[in-house]
């Protein structure tokens, strides 16, 4: 899902809304009020905006209380790649072993899995 910067290429907002969450933002602030050379006041801001599986695979931190065991935290800690057919989210593992349940392309490495399965049928 390539969206590369072009004056011609003008994407949707959710086109804009899942590059961001599918790439995160992270914006860090330092602010700081001095009089006469003495700081008065500092103040730093850091602010993340991302999916869950984003932030998940960079490590940062989630509220406490968040339970981190449940069938969709896991499902986003698996790891993910982009079908280069259809170009959607599929697991890596059945990607590379099975292909993708989306639109059926099947990598060489499934293809060699299959043909010595046959063969040895």
């Amino acid at each position: 899902m390539g969206m590369e910067p072009s004056r011609e290429n003008f994407g949707s907002l959710a086109d804009v809304i899942d590059r961001v969450l599918d790439k995160g933002l992270v914006i860090n602030a330092d602010i700081a009020v001095s009089v006469a050379g003495v700081e008065l006041l500092g103040i730093k801001i850091r602010a993340a905006l991302s999916s869950f599986e984003t932030a998940a695979k960079y490590g940062l931190e989630f509220p406490s209380g968040t339970k981190l065991s449940t069938p969709a935290w896991q499902e986003a800690l698996t790891a993910k790649e982009y079908c280069p057919q259809c170009e959607k989210k599929v697991a890596t593992q059945d990607l590379m072993t099975a292909g993708c349940p989306w639109c059926g392309w099947i990598s060489a490495k499934a293809n060699q899995l299959n043909d010595r399965i046959k063969t040895s049928i």
